[in-house]
């Protein structure tokens, strides 16, 4: 795919699409003309209203995939069921997650589990169950990554490691399967708080040790992804940091 490209009825898997920033990148990629393989896990209500939604405004071009990631076995079906519909796919893009804290002392082996299952294993799997269909249409992978991948996060320990993991796989799988396939990650900022409670002082601290002095918006990451998608044809291998120059160092 180059920036000539037209996007209109190539196939994105989105997986965690059912909310947040999956969300907006499903009605992004949408809105360029993709068709969506839109993943969810337990948010089957949000996932069927945004699948109605996108269906409504272009018919047959959404299709709801329900799985838990951490069923490794189940992975190579989840690509079937996304390359079926339209017999291809073009793009995996790996934004399903866990989050929350893990201090040392209280963190268990299930939280391990689950943080790196999410995190790093399902999107390697994912992906190598994935090569076949994207090599087919010279397709590409995006990793939504973390800038705590670089700048680990206190209290989050295990989270902050499968993200450097993350970042890790994002080069590694790039060296492994060009030059037919691309891969490339996003690393978000400050876009969406956290779903647990985080207090006023502490948004404003982190939003102090950025360049812009502001939060971002689930549409920075989608906007990058389809920049990845359709007009970075000689870009792989990077990791894009979207958060207002917080990684600066301030």
């Amino acid at each position: 795919m180059n920036s000539q490209t037209d996007l209109t009825h190539k196939v994105a898997l989105i997986t965690g699409a059912a909310h947040r920033i999956g969300a907006e990148m499903a009605c992004q990629l949408h809105h360029a003309g993709m068709n969506i393989a839109l993943h969810y896990r337990n948010s089957k209500e949000n996932a069927e209203a945004l699948a109605q939604r996108l269906n409504s405004e272009r018919p047959n071009s959404v299709v709801l995939i329900q799985a838990d990631l951490l069923d490794t076995k189940s992975l190579p079906k989840v690509i079937r069921d996304a390359a079926n519909p339209w017999q291809r796919l073009d793009v995996l893009i790996n934004n399903a997650s866990t989050f929350y804290p893990t201090e040392i002392g209280s963190a268990s082996e299930a939280d391990w589990d689950d943080l790196i299952g999410s995190n790093l294993k399902a999107p390697f799997f994912l992906s190598q169950a994935a090569t076949g269909e994207l090599k087919k249409q010279q397709g590409c992978i995006i990793n939504i990554v973390d800038i705590h991948s670089q700048r680990p996060m206190k209290g989050y320990p295990i989270y902050s490691a499968a993200k450097a993991g993350l970042a890790m796989l994002t080069m590694s799988l790039a060296r492994e399967l060009g030059p037919e396939i691309r891969v490339n990650g996003v690393a978000p900022g400050a876009i969406l708080w956290p779903e647990h409670e985080m207090d006023d002082n502490t948004k404003d601290e982190i939003l102090n040790r950025t360049a812009l002095k502001r939060q971002g918006s689930p549409s920075d990451i989608a906007r990058t992804a389809l920049f990845l998608i359709k007009d970075a044809d000689y870009i792989s291998g990077q990791i894009i940091n979207v958060d207002g120059g917080r990684t600066l160092g301030f």
